[in-house]
């Protein structure tokens, strides 16, 4: 194949530039679609994309043709066009060269319905201090929907699962089509005026935006609005949204999710249930510690009170003040001992101050002995004293003043309500211990034995 034959890209897009704008059937085309990536230039022209489902192209409208648009085009706007296929070389690419624009039904009811979303926000209708807390425990729950739409079993099915202590009451309403506005009015009227639900769930399946357009009108919004019960709004599937999903106290995105918005999971109340018992259980153990901790103090303080032990401690503090009254008179006696000495030394001759040395290695062999004396008994004073001090803390002293532990399965006996008749015990003795069975009970009661 010779080289003539090939087309340059040039050639190849200038053929289809002139069957693409020489065809009748493209040259006035009427098309619909979603604006989206919408841009005005400085000159007043207009670029965006046109698209719907499946598909999308560039678009292109000139200021002259712009400029006899009777609204204001933006992003998301449903339109009706009128143009034609152009094909621009450089680029290899095609576009719609629109001639007229104007809005279709679907884009008149987006306009209504932002137009009344603003002037509803202004008012307040949408504030977060007029919306009321939903109950956590509902007794009734009110559904307004559709009698014989899914909405209804869907919600059953959820409480069913969800929290059997609720009962549902149906207000039936129509949900679509001529009257549906007042009709769901009347049933949100009704529900306020019976006053017999906790909560309200208003809602219905999905559909366009004409099939929901009955919750975009005032009639619902106000009924919603004065309500003095709280309204759970489901309307639509998850991505639809109403004036009144604005207005409600709460909005779900589907009508089982509104069912589980309005209540308690049982699962969750178990579990909340025993961690509520597992808290109790803890606070209780530790006030019985706190009790416990609070009895050996007051134990120990009432040992330390004993008169006994006051008296032991007095007795301990007189010998170690009578210690140290000795030590200090030795200490004062031998001071002007050696004052004497030294004033005899400097006045004996040599003979009588080697006497004097001799006497005083003599003296110092006697006052080390006698330290070393006075040293082991401090030391035996203070064994003493840590000894009784020790003697008061041992348990068997009291079993030598003819005291008893009583004991049955191990646990120590401290109230008659511990023991039955013919329950074996044991007491521990002193030097031993003794098994005994309980023959009879005597119980006191301010003061009086009770049999």
């Amino acid at each position: 194949m010779g080289l003539e034959n090939y087309l340059t890209v040039s050639a190849l897009t200038k053929y289809i530039k002139a069957k693409l704008e020489g065809d009748k059937h493209l040259f006035s085309i009427l098309i619909k679609g979603e604006i989206s990536n919408f841009k005005r230039h400085s000159r007043g022209h207009l670029y965006f994309t046109l698209k719907d489902e499946g598909a999308q192209m560039s678009a292109i409208m000139f200021s002259r043709d712009a400029s006899r648009i009777e609204f204001e085009p933006k992003e998301g706007d449903h339109v009706l066009i009128t143009g034609r296929i152009s094909v621009y070389e450089p680029s290899g690419t095609y576009s719609l060269q629109v001639s007229s624009m104007k809005l279709d039904g679907i884009g008149e009811l987006y306009l209504k319905y932002e137009a009344l979303k603003k002037d509803l926000l202004e008012k307040g209708y949408f504030s977060d201090e007029h919306k009321k807390p939903i109950p956590k425990f509902p007794k009734v729950i009110g559904v307004v929907t559709s009698p014989t739409g899914a909405v209804i079993e869907d919600i059953k099915n959820t409480m069913h699962r969800r929290y059997l202590l609720a009962e549902l009451h149906l207000y039936p309403a129509l949900v679509q089509g001529p009257g549906c506005a007042e009709s769901i009015r009347n049933m949100i009227l009704l529900a306020n005026a019976k006053n017999e639900v906790d909560v309200l769930i208003v809602g219905r399946g999905g559909g366009s935006i004409e099939d929901l357009w009955g919750f975009n009108e005032m009639p619902v919004i106000q009924a919603i609005y004065d309500s003095k019960i709280p309204i759970i709004t489901a309307i639509g599937h998850e991505t639809d949204f109403t004036i009144s999903d604005f207005v409600s106290d709460l909005r779900a995105p589907t009508p089982t999710a509104a069912a589980e918005l309005a209540t308690p999971n049982k699962a969750d109340l178990f579990i909340k249930i025993e961690e509520s018992m597992d808290q109790i259980e803890y606070k209780i153990s530790q006030v019985l510690s706190d009790i416990k901790t609070k009895l050996l103090y007051l134990d120990q303080r009432l040992d330390r009170l004993s008169p006994d032990i006051k008296l032991e401690n007095l007795k301990t503090d007189l010998k170690r003040y009578q210690l140290s009254l000795n030590q200090l008179m030795s200490y004062q006696l031998e001071t002007k001992r050696h004052l004497v000495d030294e004033y005899k030394h400097q006045m004996r001759s040599p003979e009588e101050r080697i006497k004097g040395l001799i006497d005083k290695r003599e003296n110092l062999e006697l006052r080390l002995e006698r330290n070393i004396h006075d040293i082991f008994t401090r030391k035996g004073y203070k064994f003493d004293i840590l000894k009784t001090a020790l003697s008061a803390l041992n348990p068997l002293m009291l079993m030598d003043k003819g005291f008893a532990v009583v004991t049955h399965d191990d646990q120590v006996i401290t109230s008659v309500e511990q023991v039955k008749v013919d329950h074996e015990v044991s007491i521990r003795l002193k030097d031993g211990s003794l098994d005994a069975k309980i023959v009879h009970i005597k119980e006191k009661k301010d003061g009086k034995e009770i049999i």
